[in-house]
């Protein structure tokens, strides 16, 4: 009896597993022959993209051996303290609404996406309007409590959504359904496309670009440009598509938007090619020392900033998810502080506020109206961070 038991639960265990995989949300599959279709591309070897350069910084060793990389693991998976903000974050509803006059106007919607109003187009970055950012939502990663949140909804007319890769913080199913039917043009990456078309994008209004290859839309170009990240929904896809960083021309103003990235050598390529730019969109948030690879500590994205040419700075990929073991305002708190010290013009939005580039940037710290709860995790500090740096250096 006992064993039948132990069969039908495996049995049943199997099954929801295979259900779940084949779920839309985990996107499209490639396999066999498709999996070649992007041979032509540089950046593309034995059915996977690579990143420029191979990683070269290994990360710090944990005080204490495995058992402190344990206690990491652990903070990461079940401790709560200061990752989350104690109160909803305040929203400004008035940002959607404002139609502007005519100047390039930017509005921070939460993570990564940024709604961008610029010579008559509206350009939405990696909407993600979900709640839960997994298809398996007991163990998704749940969005910081707001105010008001937005919802798809909410938003304008869309003439085009810029996507930087397909990982879910960033590619969101339920958010992509409702824009199918409410945006214009998808610009993305190679094989985002798949996706897209899975879930009722039509191919014509997708167009995929690789590394430094550009798309015109109207009076505004976009080119893709490096970063050092991965993609991938499920255990078996792994950079099977393209990760990039955007550049965003109009008639007079350029826009960097990173996506997801780690420092590299990148962003300087990026300047002396396509900079300088008006406003730099760089990630900052869901960092660690132990990936330092694959996505920037605060420090580093003000050093990107400088060597992107920029003239300010709008830290985004921070204020809305818990992604790592960082106090959930402590990206800000750090960049800022970074900025200061190297004379770097930062614009701190609050969530759905307007702002143009010509008018007085918003500067207020508004997160620290919030407050911080007394619980506080043992993370990496700022300065062993540096030393660290220093000592890969």
């Amino acid at each position: 009896m006992e064993a039948t038991l132990i069969i039908l639960f495996g049995a049943a265990a199997a099954l929801a597993i295979f259900v779940m995989v084949r779920r839309r949300e985990f996107g499209a599959r490639r396999k066999g022959a498709d999996l070649y279709r992007y041979d032509g591309s540089p950046n593309f070897r034995d059915g996977r993209f690579r990143n420029l350069h191979a990683y070269t910084r290994k990360p710090p060793q944990s005080p204490g051996g495995r058992k402190a990389r344990g206690k990491k693991l652990q903070d990461l998976l079940f401790t709560g303290g200061t990752r989350r903000p104690p109160a909803p974050l305040p929203v400004n509803r008035d940002g959607l609404s404002n139609e502007g006059d005519g100047s390039t106007e930017l509005v921070w919607l939460g993570h990564s996406t940024v709604l961008i109003r610029i010579d008559g187009l509206t350009v939405l970055t990696d909407p993600v309007f979900s709640r839960a950012i997994f298809p398996i939502r007991l163990f998704a990663p749940k969005a910081f409590d707001y105010t008001r949140p937005f919802t798809v909804d909410d938003l304008p007319p869309v003439d085009i959504v810029l996507l930087s890769h397909d990982h879910y913080d960033h590619l969101d199913y339920p958010s992509i359904r409702k824009l199918s039917e409410k945006a214009g043009r998808f610009v993305t990456t190679l094989g985002v496309g798949e996706h897209l078309k899975k879930w009722g994008v039509p191919a014509d209004r997708i167009d995929e670009r690789d590394w430094w290859q550009s798309i015109t839309v109207g009076p505004l170009t976009f080119t893709a440009t490096p970063a050092q990240h991965f993609s991938g929904r499920s255990l078996k896809d792994g950079n099977q598509t393209l990760w990039a960083s955007w550049v965003l021309e109009g008639t007079s103003e350029k826009v960097f938007f990173s996506g997801d990235t780690g420092y590299f050598d990148g962003f300087k390529e990026i300047g002396e090619r396509l900079g300088p730019f008006d406003i730099t969109l760089l990630e900052c948030g869901a960092y660690n020392v132990n990936w330092p690879n694959v996505h920037m500590m605060p420090e580093e994205t003000v050093q990107a900033h400088l060597d992107l040419g920029g003239k300010a700075l709008q830290p985004i990929h921070w204020g809305k998810f818990d992604l790592s073991v960082h106090a959930w305002d402590e990206p800000v708190e750090r960049l800022t502080q970074a900025a200061a010290d190297n004379g770097v013009s930062v614009v701190t939005p609050m969530v759905g506020q307007a702002y143009t580039l010509t008018d007085p940037l918003p500067r207020e710290p508004w997160w620290r109206s919030v407050g911080t709860p007394e619980t506080v995790i043992d993370d990496d500090s700022a300065p062993a961070y540096a030393e660290a740096r220093t000592q890969r250096t």
